[in-house]
Protein backbone atom coordinates (compact mmCIF):
# COMPACT_ATOMS: atom_id res chain seq x y z
CA UNK A 1 0.00 0.00 0.00
CA UNK A 2 1.27 3.60 -1.01
CA UNK A 3 0.73 6.23 1.64
CA UNK A 4 -0.01 10.00 -0.47
CA UNK A 5 3.10 11.57 0.55
CA UNK A 6 5.68 9.00 1.73
CA UNK A 7 8.12 10.93 0.00
CA UNK A 8 10.42 13.22 1.48
CA UNK A 9 8.82 16.31 0.79
CA UNK A 10 5.85 14.97 2.48
CA UNK A 11 7.15 16.41 6.09
CA UNK A 12 6.53 20.34 5.55
CA UNK A 13 2.70 18.87 4.17
CA UNK A 14 1.92 18.22 7.80
CA UNK A 15 2.58 21.05 8.97
CA UNK A 16 0.01 22.54 7.08
CA UNK A 17 -3.78 23.50 8.59
CA UNK A 18 -4.70 20.10 8.96
CA UNK A 19 -6.11 19.61 5.00
CA UNK A 20 -3.92 17.14 3.75
CA UNK A 21 -5.14 13.56 4.40
CA UNK A 22 -3.77 10.20 4.55
CA UNK A 23 -5.63 9.10 1.13
CA UNK A 24 -3.83 5.73 0.82
CA UNK A 25 -5.86 3.99 3.02
CA UNK A 26 -8.71 5.78 2.72
CA UNK A 27 -10.03 5.45 6.86
CA UNK A 28 -10.65 9.48 6.76
CA UNK A 29 -8.14 10.11 9.50
CA UNK A 30 -6.45 13.40 9.56
CA UNK A 31 -2.48 13.91 8.54
CA UNK A 32 -1.27 12.90 11.99
CA UNK A 33 -3.17 9.66 11.82
CA UNK A 34 -4.62 10.04 15.28
CA UNK A 35 -7.83 12.12 14.77
CA UNK A 36 -10.45 10.83 12.06
CA UNK A 37 -12.18 13.12 10.02
CA UNK A 38 -15.24 12.94 12.32
CA UNK A 39 -12.59 14.25 15.48
CA UNK A 40 -12.88 10.51 16.49
CA UNK A 41 -9.79 9.18 17.97
CA UNK A 42 -8.35 6.70 15.92
CA UNK A 43 -8.31 3.11 17.63
CA UNK A 44 -5.62 0.32 17.47
CA UNK A 45 -7.21 -1.40 14.53
CA UNK A 46 -6.98 1.80 12.11
CA UNK A 47 -3.92 2.36 13.35
CA UNK A 48 -2.30 -1.13 12.65
CA UNK A 49 -3.69 -1.69 9.41
CA UNK A 50 -1.99 1.96 8.53
CA UNK A 51 1.68 0.65 10.07
CA UNK A 52 1.48 -2.70 8.48
CA UNK A 53 0.33 -1.73 4.32
CA UNK A 54 -2.31 -4.15 4.58
CA UNK A 55 -6.09 -5.41 6.01
CA UNK A 56 -6.36 -9.00 7.43
CA UNK A 57 -9.87 -9.95 6.43
CA UNK A 58 -11.68 -13.01 8.79
CA UNK A 59 -13.55 -15.44 6.19
CA UNK A 60 -15.12 -19.26 6.41
CA UNK A 61 -13.93 -20.54 3.31
CA UNK A 62 -17.00 -23.33 3.83
CA UNK A 63 -19.86 -20.76 2.76
CA UNK A 64 -20.92 -21.42 -0.45
CA UNK A 65 -22.01 -18.10 -2.42
CA UNK A 66 -20.33 -15.84 0.38
CA UNK A 67 -16.76 -16.91 1.00
CA UNK A 68 -15.66 -20.50 -0.40
CA UNK A 69 -12.56 -22.52 -1.63
CA UNK A 70 -13.60 -25.16 -4.15
CA UNK A 71 -11.78 -28.54 -3.21
CA UNK A 72 -10.72 -29.12 -6.82
CA UNK A 73 -9.06 -25.90 -7.43
CA UNK A 74 -8.78 -24.33 -3.99
CA UNK A 75 -9.75 -21.22 -5.52
CA UNK A 76 -12.06 -18.61 -3.13
CA UNK A 77 -15.23 -17.26 -4.53
CA UNK A 78 -18.39 -15.64 -3.28
CA UNK A 79 -20.26 -12.24 -2.66
CA UNK A 80 -17.27 -11.38 0.30
CA UNK A 81 -14.93 -13.10 -1.54
CA UNK A 82 -15.52 -9.92 -4.50
CA UNK A 83 -16.44 -7.11 -2.16
CA UNK A 84 -13.13 -7.92 0.43
CA UNK A 85 -10.88 -7.68 -2.53
CA UNK A 86 -13.19 -4.20 -3.65
CA UNK A 87 -12.57 -2.49 0.17
CA UNK A 88 -9.10 -3.47 0.03
CA UNK A 89 -8.54 -1.98 -3.15
CA UNK A 90 -10.58 1.17 -2.32
CA UNK A 91 -7.96 0.86 0.93
CA UNK A 92 -4.82 0.78 -1.21
CA UNK A 93 -4.13 -2.11 1.19
CA UNK A 94 -3.17 -5.76 0.63
CA UNK A 95 -5.30 -8.09 1.29
CA UNK A 96 -4.36 -11.24 3.72
CA UNK A 97 -7.14 -14.03 4.62
CA UNK A 98 -7.46 -15.55 8.08
CA UNK A 99 -9.42 -18.48 8.25
CA UNK A 100 -11.88 -18.91 10.58
CA UNK A 101 -15.12 -20.40 11.69
CA UNK A 102 -18.33 -19.28 13.07
CA UNK A 103 -17.44 -20.75 16.22
CA UNK A 104 -13.87 -18.75 16.06
CA UNK A 105 -14.31 -15.72 14.50
CA UNK A 106 -15.31 -13.66 17.94
CA UNK A 107 -12.11 -14.67 19.49
CA UNK A 108 -10.02 -13.93 16.12
CA UNK A 109 -11.22 -10.66 15.83
CA UNK A 110 -10.81 -9.41 19.51
CA UNK A 111 -6.82 -11.18 19.69
CA UNK A 112 -6.02 -9.34 16.95
CA UNK A 113 -5.90 -12.11 14.60
CA UNK A 114 -7.76 -10.21 11.59
CA UNK A 115 -8.60 -6.94 11.22
CA UNK A 116 -12.35 -7.79 9.63
CA UNK A 117 -14.58 -10.64 9.14
CA UNK A 118 -16.67 -10.76 6.01
CA UNK A 119 -18.23 -13.40 5.24
CA UNK A 120 -22.17 -13.09 5.57
CA UNK A 121 -22.13 -12.61 9.59
CA UNK A 122 -25.99 -12.57 11.10
CA UNK A 123 -26.33 -9.64 13.44
CA UNK A 124 -27.47 -11.97 16.41
CA UNK A 125 -27.83 -10.10 20.19
CA UNK A 126 -25.57 -12.61 21.30
CA UNK A 127 -22.94 -10.95 19.09
CA UNK A 128 -23.56 -7.59 19.40
CA UNK A 129 -23.02 -7.44 22.62
CA UNK A 130 -19.45 -8.42 21.85
CA UNK A 131 -18.71 -6.93 18.47
CA UNK A 132 -18.83 -4.17 16.42
CA UNK A 133 -21.24 -4.14 13.23
CA UNK A 134 -21.05 -2.36 10.27
CA UNK A 135 -24.70 -1.36 8.06
CA UNK A 136 -26.26 -4.88 6.96
CA UNK A 137 -25.64 -5.51 2.92
CA UNK A 138 -28.08 -8.71 2.94
CA UNK A 139 -31.03 -9.71 4.52
CA UNK A 140 -31.75 -13.13 4.96
CA UNK A 141 -34.75 -15.55 6.09
CA UNK A 142 -34.38 -19.68 7.14
CA UNK A 143 -34.97 -22.26 4.75
CA UNK A 144 -35.36 -25.81 4.31
CA UNK A 145 -33.91 -28.25 2.34
CA UNK A 146 -34.60 -31.44 1.35
CA UNK A 147 -34.25 -34.42 -1.16
CA UNK A 148 -36.53 -34.05 -4.41
CA UNK A 149 -37.69 -38.05 -4.08
CA UNK A 150 -37.97 -37.69 0.01
CA UNK A 151 -41.63 -39.38 1.03
CA UNK A 152 -41.26 -37.74 4.36
CA UNK A 153 -40.76 -34.02 3.21
CA UNK A 154 -43.29 -33.11 0.71
CA UNK A 155 -44.22 -29.66 2.01
CA UNK A 156 -43.31 -27.20 4.79
CA UNK A 157 -46.34 -28.68 7.33
CA UNK A 158 -44.35 -32.00 7.10
CA UNK A 159 -41.47 -30.62 8.75
CA UNK A 160 -42.45 -30.26 12.32
CA UNK A 161 -43.93 -33.75 13.14
CA UNK A 162 -43.08 -36.50 15.49
CA UNK A 163 -39.88 -38.92 13.83
CA UNK A 164 -38.45 -36.24 11.67
CA UNK A 165 -35.23 -35.33 11.57
CA UNK A 166 -33.86 -31.62 11.16
CA UNK A 167 -30.34 -30.89 10.80
CA UNK A 168 -29.35 -27.31 11.22
CA UNK A 169 -25.07 -25.91 11.36
CA UNK A 170 -24.07 -25.59 14.74
CA UNK A 171 -22.66 -21.71 16.00
CA UNK A 172 -25.36 -20.42 13.59
CA UNK A 173 -28.24 -18.22 14.11
CA UNK A 174 -30.22 -21.22 13.07
CA UNK A 175 -29.52 -23.31 15.61
CA UNK A 176 -31.16 -21.92 18.37
CA UNK A 177 -34.00 -20.34 16.09
CA UNK A 178 -34.88 -23.39 14.52
CA UNK A 179 -34.51 -25.44 18.32
CA UNK A 180 -37.10 -22.99 19.93
CA UNK A 181 -39.56 -23.11 16.71
CA UNK A 182 -40.02 -26.78 16.10
CA UNK A 183 -41.80 -28.45 19.08
CA UNK A 184 -42.09 -32.06 17.70
CA UNK A 185 -39.29 -32.58 15.23
CA UNK A 186 -35.80 -33.81 16.15
CA UNK A 187 -33.16 -30.93 15.64
CA UNK A 188 -29.85 -31.96 14.98
CA UNK A 189 -27.10 -29.72 15.34
CA UNK A 190 -24.00 -30.23 12.81
CA UNK A 191 -20.25 -29.01 12.94
CA UNK A 192 -17.62 -29.89 10.31
CA UNK A 193 -15.95 -32.24 9.58
CA UNK A 194 -19.81 -33.03 8.99
CA UNK A 195 -22.03 -30.86 6.55
CA UNK A 196 -25.95 -30.70 5.89
CA UNK A 197 -26.15 -31.66 3.16
CA UNK A 198 -24.26 -35.18 3.32
CA UNK A 199 -26.19 -35.91 6.14
CA UNK A 200 -28.97 -35.36 3.95
CA UNK A 201 -27.67 -37.44 0.94
CA UNK A 202 -26.64 -39.82 2.92
CA UNK A 203 -30.73 -40.24 4.98
CA UNK A 204 -29.45 -39.60 8.35
CA UNK A 205 -31.63 -36.68 8.56
CA UNK A 206 -34.75 -35.96 6.30
CA UNK A 207 -34.04 -31.75 6.08
CA UNK A 208 -31.69 -29.34 7.01
CA UNK A 209 -32.21 -25.69 7.64
CA UNK A 210 -29.83 -23.11 6.20
CA UNK A 211 -29.78 -19.22 4.80
CA UNK A 212 -30.77 -17.50 1.46
CA UNK A 213 -27.39 -17.64 0.29
CA UNK A 214 -26.42 -20.85 1.09
CA UNK A 215 -29.14 -22.84 -0.21
CA UNK A 216 -29.05 -21.03 -3.81
CA UNK A 217 -25.59 -22.06 -4.61
CA UNK A 218 -26.35 -25.84 -3.40
CA UNK A 219 -29.43 -25.59 -5.59
CA UNK A 220 -27.37 -24.72 -8.65
CA UNK A 221 -24.83 -27.67 -8.23
CA UNK A 222 -27.06 -30.56 -6.84
CA UNK A 223 -30.00 -30.88 -8.89
CA UNK A 224 -31.37 -34.04 -6.30
CA UNK A 225 -32.25 -30.71 -3.55
CA UNK A 226 -35.08 -29.18 -3.40
CA UNK A 227 -35.69 -26.15 -1.29
CA UNK A 228 -38.90 -24.76 0.99
CA UNK A 229 -39.69 -21.68 2.12
CA UNK A 230 -41.81 -20.93 5.22
CA UNK A 231 -45.68 -19.79 4.75
CA UNK A 232 -44.37 -16.79 6.75
CA UNK A 233 -41.30 -14.97 7.65
CA UNK A 234 -39.44 -16.94 10.68
CA UNK A 235 -36.53 -15.16 11.70
CA UNK A 236 -35.09 -12.36 8.58
CA UNK A 237 -31.75 -11.62 9.45
CA UNK A 238 -29.12 -9.04 8.59
CA UNK A 239 -25.63 -10.15 7.61
CA UNK A 240 -23.39 -7.31 7.89
CA UNK A 241 -19.36 -6.89 8.52
CA UNK A 242 -18.20 -7.31 12.08
CA UNK A 243 -15.03 -5.50 13.98
CA UNK A 244 -13.40 -5.64 17.27
CA UNK A 245 -14.91 -3.02 19.19
CA UNK A 246 -13.29 0.57 20.55
CA UNK A 247 -12.26 1.90 17.43
CA UNK A 248 -15.12 4.06 15.73
CA UNK A 249 -12.95 5.39 13.14
CA UNK A 250 -12.06 1.62 11.38
CA UNK A 251 -16.21 0.90 11.92
CA UNK A 252 -16.83 4.50 10.24
CA UNK A 253 -14.85 3.47 7.13
CA UNK A 254 -16.19 0.04 6.78
CA UNK A 255 -19.57 1.88 6.74
CA UNK A 256 -18.54 3.86 4.19
CA UNK A 257 -17.57 0.75 1.93
CA UNK A 258 -21.03 -0.25 2.85
CA UNK A 259 -22.52 2.43 1.81
CA UNK A 260 -20.18 3.09 -1.39
CA UNK A 261 -20.68 -0.37 -2.62
CA UNK A 262 -24.64 0.29 -2.43
CA UNK A 263 -24.71 3.62 -3.86
CA UNK A 264 -21.87 3.04 -6.98
CA UNK A 265 -23.49 -0.17 -7.95
CA UNK A 266 -20.85 -2.75 -6.87
CA UNK A 267 -22.84 -4.38 -3.91
CA UNK A 268 -26.20 -4.74 -6.86
CA UNK A 269 -23.63 -6.39 -9.48
CA UNK A 270 -21.40 -8.43 -6.86
CA UNK A 271 -24.79 -9.96 -5.65
CA UNK A 272 -26.32 -10.51 -9.45
CA UNK A 273 -23.15 -12.33 -9.74
CA UNK A 274 -23.55 -15.45 -6.74
CA UNK A 275 -27.95 -15.33 -7.43
CA UNK A 276 -28.20 -12.84 -4.14
CA UNK A 277 -30.02 -9.99 -5.43
CA UNK A 278 -33.26 -10.92 -4.24
CA UNK A 279 -31.76 -10.37 -0.17
CA UNK A 280 -29.69 -7.48 -1.26
CA UNK A 281 -29.80 -4.46 1.27
CA UNK A 282 -30.25 -1.24 -0.91
CA UNK A 283 -30.43 1.36 1.33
Amino acid sequence: MHLQGSDPGYGPLLRRAGKTMIKGLGLGLSVCGVISSAGVPAGEVSQRVLRRHSVRVCIWPGYVGISYRSPRTQKLSGIDIDLSAAFAKDLDAKLEYVETNYVRFIDDLLKDRCDIAMFGIAITAERQAKLSFSAPYLKTDIYALTTRYSRVIKTWDDIDKPGVKVSVPAASFIAPVMSNWFKHAQVLQISPPLNNELELEAGRVDVFMTDYPYSQRLLQTNDWLRRLAPPAPIAPMPYAYAVKPGDPSWLARVDRFVADIKKDGRLAATAQKYSLTEIMVRN
